[in-house]
C-alpha cells in the first residue's frame, strides 16, 4: 500500500462545526481519526497531505452513545478527534475538498 492511502486512513475527515470554527481562529483544525491511530502519525499525515507544518496534536475519544436503532438497542462507534495546531502562516481550508 502506498504511503499516501495511509494518510488518507488516517485522516477519516474534517469536522465543521461551531467549536472546530472557533478553533480555526486560533490556527488550529479538527480531524475525525482512525481510532487506533496516534499523534505523530496524524501529524505525519495532515503534513503530507496539506504541506503545512503542524505545531502539535491533540487527540479526545468521545464514547459512542446508547441508542435504539429500529427499537432495538444499540451503541454509535467511538469517535476520535484530532485537534491540530498549525505553525504561524499555515492554513488549511476545509469547506474545500481535497
Amino acid at each position: 500500500m502506498s504511503a499516501k492511502a495511509e494518510h488518507y486512513d488516517v485522516i477519516v475527515k474534517p469536522v465543521i462545526t461551531e467549536k472546530a470554527t472557533m478553533a480555526s481562529e486560533a490556527n488550529a483544525v479538527v480531524f475525525e481519526v482512525a481510532i487506533d491511530s496516534n499523534k505523530p502519525q496524524i501529524k505525519e499525515a495532515v503534513e503530507a497531505l496539506f504541506g503545512v507544518k503542524v505545531k502539535a496534536v491533540n487527540t479526545t475519544i468521545t464514547k459512542g452513545k446508547v441508542k435504539r436503532f429500529r427499537g432495538q438497542p444499540g451503541k454509535r462507534k467511538d469517535v476520535k478527534k484530532a485537534y491540530v495546531t498549525l505553525e504561524e502562516g499555515n492554513t488549511i481550508d476545509v469547506s474545500t475538498g481535497l
